[in-house]
C-alpha cells in the first residue's frame, strides 16, 4: 500500500510536535548557553583566531546597563531612536503598499514609476545619507528619510508580488455580484495580499533598525546608535555593547508589534505551526462582504 500523499502547501510530520513548555525550555537554555560562552571567553581573555582579550564579560555590561537604565540620557536616546522609526516607517507601510498595489494592478503606473524604482531600489539607503543632509534642513528630517527610504523598497516589492500571485477567480466572483473596483479591492485584493504586506513589513521594519542605526552614527545628536558610536571612540565598550543590546531589545519589540498586527487583522485566517496560512485543499474562507446594487465602487 502507497503512503499517503501530503496535503499540498503543508509541512510534513515527522513527528509528534513537541509541548510549549519544551520549546521554552529549549529557547532557554541556548539563550543563557550563549551568554555563558561569552563570558568564559571574555572573562579568560581567549585569544585564538578571534580575539576576546577586549571583550567586556558579560557581567560587567549587565552592571553597565542596570546602571544606565537609571539614568535619563538613555532613556532619551530610546525615545529618539523609537520616534525615527515609528515615523520612517510608518510613513513607508502607507506609501509602500499603496505603491507596490498600484504598480501590480495599473499598466500606467507601473510604466511611469516601475523603471524609476528598479534603478532605486538596489541603492542602500545608508548611502542616501549625503542627499538627506542636502535635501533637509535638519538632521532630524534626514534621518527619518533614511529610516522611510529602507523600509519602502521592500514592503512595495512585498506587496507588488503579493497583489500579483492572487487568483483572478476571486476578483472575478465579487464582481459577478455587482462589487466595483474599489470594493474588489479592498474586499478581495488587499485582503487576500495580506500575508504577503505582512511579510513585507517584518523585513522592512529590520532594515530600518539598520539604517536608522548607521544614520544615527553618522548625522544624529541623540539616540541609540549615536550613544554606541560615541562610547567607541572612547573605547567604552561595555557601553557598546549596551547598545548593541538595546539595539536587539528595540528591534525585537518593533518585529513583535509587526507580527501581532499581523496575526489581528489576518485572524481570520486558518493557522499554522508557523503563522497564517491556506487550510489543506487549499481553500481560504473570505470576509463576508456585500454586493454593491448597480456596481459602483
Amino acid at each position: 500500500m502507497s503512503a499517503p500523499a501530503t496535503t499540498a502547501g503543508a509541512a510534513p510530520r515527522t513527528g509528534p510536535r513537541p509541548a510549549p513548555w519544551t520549546r521554552h525550555a529549549r529557547r532557554t537554555a541556548a539563550a543563557l548557553a550563549a551568554l555563558a560562552l561569552w563570558q568564559l571567553l571574555a572573562q579568560f581573555r581567549v585569544h585564538l583566531w578571534l580575539r576576546f582579550s577586549q571583550f567586556p564579560t558579560v557581567t560587567e555590561t549587565a552592571r553597565e546597563f542596570a546602571r544606565r537604565l537609571g539614568t535619563g540620557a538613555y532613556w532619551q536616546d530610546v525615545s529618539e531612536s523609537l520616534t525615527r522609526i515609528v515615523g520612517g516607517f510608518a510613513l513607508a507601510a502607507v506609501l509602500g503598499v499603496a505603491v507596490g498595489t498600484a504598480l501590480a494592478r495599473s499598466a500606467l503606473a507601473f510604466d511611469l514609476l516601475g523603471p524609476l524604482l528598479e534603478v532605486l531600489r538596489p541603492i542602500p539607503a545608508i548611502a542616501l545619507v549625503p542627499v538627506a543632509i542636502l535635501l533637509f534642513p535638519s538632521n532630524e528630517q534626514g534621518i527619518v528619510f533614511i529610516t522611510f527610504a529602507a523600509a519602502f523598497f521592500p514592503v512595495t516589492v512585498s506587496t507588488r508580488h503579493a497583489v500579483r500571485a492572487l487568483t483572478p477567480v476571486w476578483e472575478e466572483a465579487v464582481r459577478t455580484m455587482g462589487a466595483g473596483r474599489w470594493r474588489v479591492l479592498w474586499s478581495v485584493v488587499l485582503p487576500g495580499a495580506l500575508p504577503g504586506i505582512l511579510g513585507g513589513l517584518s523585513v522592512g521594519v529590520g532594515v530600518s533598525w539598520i539604517c536608522v542605526i548607521s544614520a544615527e552614527m553618522i548625522s544624529g545628536e541623540y539616540g541609540v546608535g549615536y550613544r554606541t558610536w560615541q562610547d567607541y571612540t572612547v573605547l567604552d565598550y561595555p557601553g557598546v555593547f549596551v547598545g548593541m543590546a538595546t539595539i536587539g531589545l528595540l528591534g525585537r519589540l518593533t518585529s513583535t508589534g509587526v507580527e501581532l498586527l499581523g496575526r489581528r487583522l489576518t485572524r481570520w485566517l486558518p493557522r499554522t505551526a508557523d503563522g497564517p496560512g491556506p487550510p489543506a485543499g487549499g481553500r481560504v474562507r473570505w470576509p463576508r462582504t456585500r454586493a454593491v446594487p448597480g456596481g459602483s465602487s
